[in-house]
């Protein structure tokens, strides 16, 4: 495969994966509002952050891999050892986001902020570690 096309390509992926995280920020959002604004709506108060952060979380990554693993990496094979590299790169990120959101909660930063920065350092970060890691070896198939 030339340069040229492997630029394209990866410029094709971007793309893809950015439509699909927003589909998964956008899922992500809800279900993260949906927690933080209808428990004081029925008089349980508030939640703490990562109480609202992690399920909202675990949601956007469900649905943001299925696609991703299939439409923008276009990868069948193993799928279970996928998935345990994704929970791996979560069994890091989570905690720490969470912590970093749950520091910034503390200092009084607003909630729908710490989420924003946290999904765009999440987009980021996940797209690298899939590409580079997750899928890397179904891409050299699919080349072949």
């Amino acid at each position: 495969m030339t340069t040229k096309n492997k630029s394209k390509e990866s410029i094709i992926q971007a793309i893809k994966f950015t439509l699909f995280s927003l589909s998964a920020g956008i899922i992500q959002v809800l279900s993260f509002t949906a927690l933080q604004e209808l428990p004081p709506l029925l008089g349980l108060g508030e939640l703490d952050y990562w109480m609202c952060h992690i399920p909202s979380l675990a949601l956007s990554v469900i649905w943001n891999f299925t696609l991703n693993r299939k439409f923008t990496f276009q990868s069948a094979s193993n799928v279970p050892i996928a998935m345990l590299k994704v929970a791996v790169f979560y069994l890091v990120f989570t905690p720490v986001s969470g912590w970093l959101g749950d520091f910034a909660d503390t200092a009084g930063w607003n909630h729908y902020l710490i989420e924003a920065l946290v999904m765009a350092s999440n987009f980021i970060l996940e797209f690298l570690y899939q590409k580079y890691f997750v899928f890397r070896d179904a891409q050299k198939k699919n080349k072949e």
